[in-house]
Formats: structure tokens, C-alpha cells, sequence
């Protein structure tokens, strides 16, 4: 599982990014991207989540996300990308 941070806004998000392509392969056949903890974001965290999905996906996985705030499930309706960001089962 890949936990994000509390707090992901575009100044942590190009760190925690910049990491993604090492943890996404440490990952088993689905990665799971877990928000629950992200209490202080910004659009920056769906770039995030989707840079960890084209990773999952180059790497032949699936990826969906777990507790996503409703605000961040929001902004990616409103972004259109919500079909991107799978809720897990």
C-alpha cells in the first residue's frame, strides 16, 4: 500500500512525486493509494494520485485509492478525472 502524506500542496507534492516511480514497483499486482491521511491538499494531490496510476499502469498493475476526502473526490469530478481514481473495494 502507498500511504500519502498529511499534507500534499504543490510545494510537497513534487517530493513526494519524485519518488513514486520506485514505490509503485515495490507494490504488489494492484497499488493501492491510500489518502485517508491527507488532511491539508490541493489540486497538486491529484497530480499525484494520477502520476501514481500512469506508474501502476506503465508497470502492468492496477491502482485505485482509498479514503479520498470528499473535497479531493470533488475536485476530480470537477477536473473530469474522477473515472481515473478508482475507489478501492
Amino acid at each position: 500500500m502507498l500511504i500519502l502524506p498529511d499534507l500534499l500542496t504543490h510545494n510537497a507534492a513534487a517530493d513526494f512525486a519524485a519518488g513514486l516511480t520506485v514505490l509503485v514497483a515495490q507494490q504488489p499486482a494492484q497499488v493501492l493509494a491510500d489518502a485517508g491521511a491527507l488532511k491539508t491538499f490541493d489540486s497538486s494531490a491529484l497530480a499525484v494520485l494520477l502520476a501514481c496510476r500512469r506508474e501502476a499502469l506503465n508497470a502492468g498493475k492496477t491502482f485505485a485509492v482509498r479514503g479520498l476526502p470528499p473535497q479531493l473526490r470533488q475536485l476530480s469530478s470537477l477536473y473530469g478525472v474522477e473515472k481515473l481514481l478508482p475507489e478501492a473495494a
